[in-house]
């Protein structure tokens, strides 16, 4: 696990000169405090940053194979690496225990098939001097992140964004595009990125640069035409070998190892497989909140308290507290990008504590796009049912009600109403538009007005209206796994721990894993409406169903009602019409309405406000050049 980074030249021949390898590390040792290195000669130079994980002592990077001709730097890690060690002993020399240097191996035998024989997470670039030409490649999920940004003469690429702003000459600005997207959305999706010029390579892709130019690639994508029909045991079955073999393989590590513990399902499971795979007892790590109701709404420990128990772990615990917001400059400079997603602040904290005792974590991210854990992907289940009612009640009586409905996330009746009224404010509509109108922010009207422009469709209904998925659950996961899962998600999951220097493993997205679930019936897999249905009958002889049927929770944090009370006067620091109208880059009435309807109750518009909020943090970050530290101090005096 390491940051990488570095440049290739587009017009040869050139020569780049050391001290950008250095601008770049510099910026992202944080990804990588154990080591670093740098390889440079004609037309490239690649450097990295590393976190010592597998091979402490002999596994250093750039690594090369014998006669150097290929030289690889990766961040992440190659879960089969053993096995492909083994297959490949008889054609290639082995100079070192490390999980990477089977890249190498696998590119001299295969080329770019390489990456039909990994599983793992991984953003590599792979220099071929024979070939002079370049390979950066991504994972098929997207787990790890990977940077790009053409210059004159050049193509810079890196783990993170900002270390392509310490190149000589590349200012931050922003990228209008995104900035749509962004509205939409509250992430910025592939391939875009906040900063103007710099884009991230899209999942399942890879580039390669050479004296020809450049030329992109897509090499995996589910296979959504296998559906199998094959009895609930069997599929059962199945997915519980998966998983454990996915977490069993997960947990190879040189150094100490833990998991997240919510208590929800997903980590859940991790952790009981993670005993029964364990010499020692697991160390698990739950978060908490602190003040009001609303914090007792989101607050799992119980739950997480409960499962510990069960597997007899080493848990530890910790309460969080809204002062903790004073912290949001940092934990944006870290992500690179504004998101309006409250995870990024839990998964940094949580991170921070496990940090003091394990190097490695593993995470359930993933687990409820891939087996239907979210209420959204039970939309076209109630829809059926909804639709019998008579066009008339629908449209001229439940729509109108609907409207009037009050809507917040922080408490159990008033979650239910907000859930009602999203539902049937986009029952009427096209499947596509729907599925946009359950995942937007800012819907595209509104991120008009805010523009004073029009704007194009948001990649949510472009990626749902390509998708080649028949049945309409894996049509809306297949949408995911191209945006909400890899750009917000798994980014968010990455740039946190990693700020930490904390890695981070996600079993339910091997993808084997993948490939099975994608081939069960969508009936199955939330029969009668029960979310995550199979899995759940998956775990169901190890998992107690006080876990297995508890209600779904986000890991967040409470923002929408701090915002409403203990941090109001913060989100007036950076939400206000002399600061929005300065900025220049939004109009404010819109923004005076959302305000408004939020502390009315009127409208929940929590992830409106932390994305406004967010992006005004990020624009005095990267656009003033202001400080986290400076920010942060002005943050804790308005508290």
């Amino acid at each position: 696990m390491c940051g990488i980074h570095g440049v290739v030249a587009l017009k040869r021949p050139q020569q780049f000169p050391a001290k950008w390898l250095d601008m770049m590390g510099d910026i992202t040792a944080h990804r990588g405090p154990d080591d670093s290195g740098s390889y440079l000669n004609n037309n490239v130079a690649l450097g990295m940053r590393r976190l010592s994980v597998i091979d402490l002592a002999g596994g250093q990077q750039p690594i090369s194979n014998d006669d150097g001709s290929l030289v690889l730097v990766c961040n992440g890690e190659i879960y089969n690496y053993r096995e492909l060690r083994a297959q490949l002993a008889e054609h290639y020399t082995f100079k070192t225990q490390s999980d990477v240097e089977v890249i190498l191996a696998l590119y001299q035998q295969y080329g770019v098939d390489c990456l039909q024989h990994l599983n793992g997470m991984f953003a590599f670039a792979l220099w071929d001097n024979n070939r002079q030409q370049l390979l950066l490649a991504r994972d098929r999920l997207g787990i790890k992140p990977l940077y790009l940004s053409q210059q004159d003469g050049y193509l810079a690429f890196s783990t993170e964004s900002k270390a392509i702003l310490a190149l000589p000459g590349i200012e931050a600005a922003v990228c209008p595009q995104a900035l749509e997207q962004y509205l939409q959305l509250g992430y910025v999706p592939a391939p875009y990125s906040m900063f103007k010029g710099i884009q991230k390579l899209e999942v399942a892709s890879y580039l390669l640069v050479n004296d020809q130019g450049m030329q992109q690639h897509q090499y995996w994508q589910p296979d959504f035409s296998q559906t199998e029909q094959l009895s609930e045991q069997s599929w059962a079955r199945k997915i519980r070998n998966q998983l454990e073999s996915s977490v069993a393989m997960q947990m190879v590590s040189d150094v100490p190892i833990g998991a997240f513990l919510s208590g929800g399902v997903d980590s859940s499971a991790v952790v009981a497989l993670m005993s029964k795979h364990s010499k020692g007892p697991v160390q698990t790590y739950a978060i908490g909140f602190d003040t009001g109701d609303a914090a007792s709404f989101y607050n799992e420990l119980p739950y997480a308290r409960a499962v510990a128990e069960q597997f007899g772990t080493e848990h530890r615990e910790i309460l969080v507290k809204p002062d903790v917001v004073s912290l949001l400059p940092k934990l944006l400079w870290h992500m690179d990008e504004p998101v309006a997603d409250s995870a990024f602040i839990t998964t940094y904290l949580v991170s921070e504590f496990a940090h003091k005792d394990v190097t490695v974590i593993l995470s359930g991210v993933g687990g409820d796009e891939l087996f239907g854990g979210y209420r959204r992907y039970l939309g076209e289940h109630y829809l059926q049912k909804y639709r019998r009612l008579p066009g008339w009640l629908r449209q001229k009586l439940l729509l109108p009600l609907a409207g009037k409905l009050p809507s917040d996330r922080h408490s159990k009746l008033l979650n239910t109403l907000r859930l009602t009224k999203a539902f049937i404010q986009s029952a009427e509509l096209d499947d596509a538009e729907r599925y946009q109108r359950y995942m937007q922010v800012f819907s595209q009207q509104q991120a008009e007005q805010l523009l004073d422009s029009e704007i194009p469709l948001s990649t949510i209904k472009q990626h749902y209206q390509l998708s080649n998925a028949q049945q309409g659950l894996w049509r809306m996961f297949d949408t995911d796994r191209q945006s909400q899962l890899p750009d917000d998600l798994l980014l968010l999951t990455d740039k946190m721990t990693m700020a930490t220097s904390l890695e981070c493993r996600v079993p339910f997205l091997d993808h084997k894993l993948v490939e099975l679930a994608v081939r069960i019936p969508q009936n199955l897999t939330m029969k009668n409406g029960r979310l995550k249905h199979l899995l759940k009958e998956s775990l169901s002889d190890i998992l107690p169903g006080s876990i297995l049927d508890r209600p779904k929770r986000g890991f967040g944090a409470p923002l929408g009602a701090w915002l409403k009370q203990e941090l109001a006067a913060m989100l007036r620091l950076f939400v206000n019409r002399e600061t929005i109208e300065s900025r220049g880059l939004l109009n404010w009435p819109l923004i005076e309405q959302t305000l408004n309807q939020h502390f009315s109750q009127q409208e929940d518009h929590t992830d409106h406000l932390l994305a406004l909020m967010n992006l005004e943090i990020w624009c005095r970050l990267y656009l003033d050049k202001q400080s986290a530290g400076q920010i942060s101090e002005t943050i804790r005096m308005s508290l």
